[in-house]
Order: structure tokens, then sequence, then C-alpha cells
């Protein structure tokens, strides 16, 4: 399990997968299904989806595919490239940060976001963050006739150079870490699941646009109609000199579970999950004498915001691994913690029965 989680881990992140243009991921995750024999379906925004049957309430298990990246707004004449932000693109990490635009004949073009040299910035300059409408991008060619003839137009997908590598002995760090592993975590419960003898239905789905404001698991979650939903994304990790006094997540502490989180700003959502779920959970870990982590962060958004709210209510929680340096070019994971979280997430299905309670007095 801990060599597949890690080289399904790592391949997904070197694939550039920007919210809205997710089919490179896509189609490499059907594929992967496919060679473990499990049928997947895609709906048209790009939701790619397996069921596998069972008895009691359904359960919804995903992640999102997606990643934060760019869109090319506008190609200046001497071949420089301005971007757009898609995502929460951190402005401070982008100065010198190397990109590929994806263009239409599947040729990724490289190129960096300009850093003005130091000896020609004043001393205010050299303390101050450019913000993303003032940066812009070289590609090394020298009008915008060469730039539109390699193939990139405005509305071109643009992200971080795709970068995935261990650092140490078992952490992953380098781009979309976010939700890439948690897309090698779905990969591995397909192969538990197909291998089972009993428990409830299952939808494993890995969905699209959650960075571009969480729209892609909504109707997906309407279609389905599952009973109990459970979202698989990052923990902030908390170990950090940069974190301190934000919580107790531990990188490499073991899987985390979400008590409480609220974007506090733009779309005011967030979610506090059913007891029925964290009940589940915490008899899973005690059971199986896996750590358990506990998260409560304010800045924190994931699809789940809004699949709670399908059809009559759906029995929620975030689930999740811990993370350093979210959104940006180097993100920082612990392939131990994969393995924890992927472990806990089939015990908890396990321990779902037919007559499996979501009613909140039952767990209150």
């Amino acid at each position: 399990m801990k060599n597949r989680l890690l080289q399904d881990t790592l391949d997904l992140m070197r694939l550039p997968g920007l919210s809205g243009h997710e089919d490179r991921v896509r189609r490499e995750i059907r594929k992967r299904l496919s060679d473990i024999e499990v049928e997947s379906k895609t709906d048209r925004l790009g939701n790619l989806t397996a069921y596998f049957p069972g008895d009691g309430p359904s359960v919804m298990l995903f992640a999102h595919m997606d990643q934060l990246g760019f869109i090319v707004r506008k190609i200046e004449d001497n071949g420089m490239i301005r971007l757009a932000r898609l995502g929460g693109v951190p402005e401070r990490a982008l100065a010198a940060q190397e990109i590929v635009i994806c263009v239409p004949t599947g040729r990724d073009i490289t190129g960096i976001i300009v850093n003005k040299s130091h000896h020609a910035t004043s001393g205010d300059e050299k303390y101050q963050v450019v913000l993303s409408d003032d940066l812009y991008v070289d590609v090394g060619m020298a009008s915008s006739m060469a730039v539109r003839a390699a193939g990139i137009r405005i509305g071109a997908p643009v992200v971080y150079a795709p970068y995935a590598h261990v650092l140490g002995e078992d952490r992953i760090v380098g781009t979309s870490v976010d939700d890439r592993a948690a897309c090698a975590v779905l990969l591995e419960m397909a192969r538990l699941l197909k291998a089972r003898t009993g428990g409830p239905p299952v939808h494993l789905a890995f969905t699209v646009l959650e960075e571009f404001n969480l729209r892609g698991a909504q109707p997906l979650a309407q279609r389905l109609a599952p009973d109990i939903a459970i979202q698989l994304d990052l923990m902030l990790a908390t170990d950090t000199p940069d974190m301190a006094g934000k919580g107790d997540m531990l990188l490499g502490g073991g899987p985390g579970m979400s008590l409480y989180s609220f974007h506090g700003r733009g779309t005011l959502n967030g979610v506090i999950p059913h007891p029925a779920m964290v009940s589940l959970f915490e008899a899973a870990a005690e059971a199986e004498a896996i750590p358990l982590q506990r998260s409560a962060q304010v800045g924190v958004l994931t699809d789940l915001s809004y699949v709670q709210l399908a059809g009559e209510g759906v029995a929620s929680i975030d689930m999740g691994f811990p993370l350093r340096y979210s959104h940006s070019a180097r993100e920082l994971c612990d392939l131990n913690d994969l393995v924890a979280l992927t472990r806990l997430l089939y015990a908890g299905l396990g321990r779902i029965c037919p007559n499996f309670s979501l009613d909140r007095d039952d767990h209150t």
C-alpha cells in the first residue's frame, strides 16, 4: 500500500490540471481504475465516479482533482504575458516562479513569472509584494506573433511547473499535493473496496472545480443523493514556526478530522461535522490504534460546504492529511499520514451497517 500511495501521488502531481481543465488528471485516474478493473463514469463537468454496491446508508467519498493557478489574460506586443489568478494563489509567493502554459496541442510551454532585477529595485521595492496584475510571464519569445504561433491564447490554463519529489525519508514535496495526495488515497480505497465482501454502498468521486469556488461537487451530490459525505483534503499542519498557536496538527502525526471550518470571507461558508461521523471515526481510530488528529480552522473551505446541503441534508465530515505550505509551489505532506488515512477510512466504512443511525440524538 505504501509504495502504491507514493507512486500514485507523485505521478498525479506531475500532471497539470488547473480548475476547469482537469482532463489529463481525470484520464490518468480513469486509466488506473481500469487497470484494477474498476469501472468509472465521467459527467458533463468532468467529475469521475466509481460505484461499489453495498447495504446501508449510501456514502459519497470524494476528493478534488483540480489545482489552483492562472489564466492567460493578455499577450503584450513584446511577447510578455499577463495572468489572472484562479483560486487562492498567494501573491507573495509568485515572483521568480517557473510556470507552464498548457496549449491545445498538449505541448506545455515553460515560462517564468519575472522578478525585477535586484540591482534595479529601490529601497522600498525590496520589501514590497508585487500585485498579480502587475506581474508578467517571460516565455522566451520576442513578440506576440511568436507567442500566438506557439499556440498560446487568451484563456489558456497556467499552473506552477509540476514538481514532485521525496524529501527526506517519507515526505512528499511539490506542486498540487493539494489534492492529488487525496486522489491517491481514493485510488487505494478503490482497490480495497473492490475486494471487500460487505459494507455500505460507496460512490467514490474525483471532483472538478473545487479551487474555482467549489463548483464541481454540487451537481454530483444532487444527482447521487448520498446519506453520508466524506471529503478528503488537506489539514493545515501547525508544527512550523509560522503556524505556532494555530492548532495541534503535526506532520507525520496521523490523519486529521475537521471539527470546524469557516472561510471567514467571500462565501462565508464552512462545515461543522455531523456528530454521527465524528463518533464513527473516533471509534474506528481507537479500534485500529490509528492516531487521529483534530482540526478547527478559520480560512479553510472545501467542497463539503455545499455537498452537506444537498437534498434533505447530508451527514458530512472533512477528513484529511496534514499539509505544510498550502497553495504554494512547494507543498509538503508525509506519506505515513496517507497510509494511516487510508486505513482509517476503510475501517470507518466497515462500521457503517444497515442500521447505522444518522439520528443526531443517538450521538450527542
